[in-house]
């Protein structure tokens, strides 16, 4: 068969020494237990992003708000009032979930159980995106924060943020315990940094020294004036709307339960108090601080009255670097670095908070069979690497195409967050419907009135506030995520109805399983060499019905060789000659094979291809890929079983394969070492 030779697989390494030096060395399944978090490792990690969030939050307030110019400043205190209640609620509300429902599913589980299927899959979708945006926003906003004490980084913002997304992949592959060590630090100095600059600002200000923030003799070019009545109210809800990025990631603990210590339900519940207690004081002390410094800040640096710096090359320093700078006297202190560097540092890893909750979410969707199985699977390091991977690209192609910017890349935010909010309530409440319909102790039915309560009237808040996100956010980009999530819905229910469509075809009809009649074993040979006395001897191992060697005839000399070669071994198999007058390999064989299972349809027809196993990847263009394209035929064709018969070539033994799991002499009988796929 002169153009059919073994085609070259190349066995890949399982440990190359790239990834060991990223990712560090693979964890056995049983050492799961040892990845478990405490309440001082899980705050960093699960509760970074509503953190860090108080770092931006303020600002996206007053750049509302400074829209109408100085005059509307006064309803800051009262808008920062609601989030702070609000973001109470919300918190109150989810010690609830993690008690409830302890197995990681969140809102996503709570939906489905109490709303139904599609309810579930809503909150999936919504909280889906909104993790992918916790990702592109904080980044991008920890990368201002930088550009604000280094503004000659400027030009380089979208390369840095890149940066810093890959940066986070890699240590959230390495496993969440890790992550989360790694990031405590940074979290803690963020915190400690903020109480001290709050503690320090409003003192100075008790004690009549008020700090004065570098824009606070600026003004403002108002781009709406006059506003009163309903036109003023669009005004402070479109500002609360904004100031509701304070909420984003509290759900994140909820999914991340079963990553706690035991007791888990009641280190959740903890953890999630502490992060709401610690994101109130410090969002409401920013807040303070930024309205006694009399910050100024505009959507558009073009429309400060009085900027010095060129306002179409220069960003305006965040609202952060601002208070820093005039608590602790100027930019150029050491205090105003250290904020500045914690705050940068905790923002970009606030997007920890997504790289947790997302891999879980889909690890969830993927066991319901919403999301493609590889998202279920665990990794080396016993993270959900695929999950990670898919979260990194996504988010790395938002930040490119919105260009880095925070204020654009905010109005795709929050929106999924108060859908997943509202549904996950509702179905609290109906949760604990039904906990009354069987509860008959007392104490435990006063216990369950309580929680409803909680959980109905952060139902009726959280869905105010959707309506008022959706509304104030529409038409400056929050419509994408009203298109994005129906598309993920429709999407997940497409994925669950071909694995369902799979399972049925799949399922057997009877305990019984029918036998094949036959069994023809079928052995494609080109020339008689070690690879092809393998197939052969292996084939008759197997004690087909009949066997045949068959070869296709596309040069005359050589066919005439192979059949001298063939009687000269005596390999006790007939050799069978097809012709080729068109020197095609791959359509002769396939007649043959369908020839045989044409006139017995209830027989087998196993066809034996020998292969080469090589280990340099240039050896691959030295070999012809005939018969790999004639593999790749022969399994769409019924009743044909395709048996690949390797063959190892000496540079095959350079590949980074694991001695200790074979002996020597294994690789040269046939042992291999191939990627596992998953069962299904």
């Amino acid at each position: 068969m002169g153009d059919l030779r073994p085609y070259a697989v190349a066995v890949p390494a399982p440990t190359s020494l790239f990834k060991r030096l990223l990712l560090g060395r693979p964890f056995r399944s049983d050492r799961l237990g040892e990845t478990m978090l405490s309440k001082r490792l899980a705050l960093p990690v699960f509760a970074s992003d509503p953190l860090s969030s108080v770092a931006y939050a303020t600002q996206e307030i007053l750049l509302v708000l400074t829209l109408g110019g100085l005059a509307y400043l006064y309803l800051a205190p009262w808008v920062a009032l609601g989030v702070v209640v609000l973001l109470a609620v919300v918190v109150v509300s989810y010690r609830q979930v993690v008690r409830a429902y302890p197995s990681g599913g969140g809102s996503y589980e709570v939906a489905s159980r109490n709303l139904g299927a599609s309810a579930g899959l809503v909150v999936a979708a919504a909280l889906l995106v909104d993790y992918i945006m916790t990702v592109a926003v904080s980044v991008a906003a920890g990368v201002d924060n930088i550009i604000s004490a280094v503004p000659e980084l400027n030009p380089w913002r979208i390369p840095i943020n890149i940066g810093f997304v890959v940066l986070l992949a890699a240590m959230n592959l390495r496993g969440v315990r890790e992550s989360g060590r790694a990031f405590a630090v940074p979290t803690y100095l963020f915190i400690a940094g903020i109480v001290i600059m709050v503690a320090v600002g409003l003192g100075r200000a008790a004690f009549g020294d008020p700090p004065v923030a570098e824009s606070a003799g600026y003004g403002i070019e108002a781009e709406r004036v006059g506003l009163t009545g309903l036109a003023l109210a669009v005004l402070a809800l479109r500002a609360f709307s904004s100031g509701c990025t304070a909420l984003t990631g509290v759900e994140a603990i909820s999914n991340g339960v079963p990553a706690f210590k035991p007791p888990k339900s009641e280190n959740a519940a903890r953890t999630l108090a502490a992060m709401g207690l610690i994101a109130i004081v410090m969002f409401s002390g920013i807040t303070a601080l930024a309205l006694v410094a009399d910050v100024h800040v505009a959507e558009n640096t073009c429309d400060l009255v009085g900027f010095t710096g060129d306002c179409a090359a220069d960003p305006q320093r965040t609202v952060i670097a601002q208070i820093a700078a005039a608590v602790f006297g100027g930019d150029n202190t050491v205090l105003f670095y250290y904020i500045q560097a914690a705050t940068a540092l905790v923002l970009i890893l606030a997007a920890n908070t997504a790289f947790n909750g997302f891999p879980m979410l889909g690890s969830i969707l993927a066991q319901d069979r919403y999301l493609p199985r590889q998202l279920h699977t665990r990794g080396d390091r016993l993270a959900f690497s695929n999950g990670i991977i898919a979260l990194a690209v996504i988010a790395g192609t938002l930040i490119v195409a919105f260009d880095g910017s925070v204020t654009r890349l905010i109005q795709l935010y929050i929106l999924g967050v108060f859908t997943s909010f509202t549904l996950s309530q509702f179905g609290m409440v109906r949760h604990w419907n039904r906990a009354l319909a069987t509860e008959r102790d007392p104490a435990q039915r006063r216990r369950i009135h309580r929680s409803r309560i909680i959980n109905a009237v952060g139902g009726c808040l959280t869905a105010l506030v959707l309506v008022i996100v959706l509304t104030t956010k529409f038409t400056h980009g929050a419509y994408l995520v009203v298109i994005a999530v129906p598309l993920l819905w429709l999407m997940m229910r497409g994925i669950r109805r071909h694995y369902d469509a799979v399972r049925r075809e799949l399922a057997p009809e009877s305990a019984d399983v029918m036998l094949p009649s036959r069994v023809h074993a079928v052995v494609l040979v080109s020339t008689v060499h070690k690879p092809t006395l393998r197939a052969v001897a292996f084939a008759r191992a197997s004690h087909p019905d009949t066997l045949t060697a068959v070869t296709v005839n596309v040069d005359g000399a050589d066919t005439r060789s192979l059949q001298q070669q063939w009687e000269e071994h005596d390999l006790q198999a007939p050799l069978t000659i097809i012709e080729s007058p068109y020197r095609e390999i791959t359509r002769p064989v396939l007649d043959y094979v369908k020839t045989l299972r044409r006139e017995r349809p209830r027989d087998v027809v196993a066809v034996y291809i020998p292969e080469y196993v090589v280990g340099r990847w240039w050896e691959h263009l030295l070999h012809n890929q005939s018969a790999l394209r004639l593999k790749g035929r022969l399994l769409f064709e019924p009743g044909v079983m395709v048996i690949n018969v390797p063959w190892q070539l000496r540079s095959s033994a350079t590949l980074d394969v694991d001695r200790d799991v074979h002996s020597p002499g294994e690789s040269r009988r046939g042992v291999t070492t191939t990627p596992r796929e998953p069962l299904d």
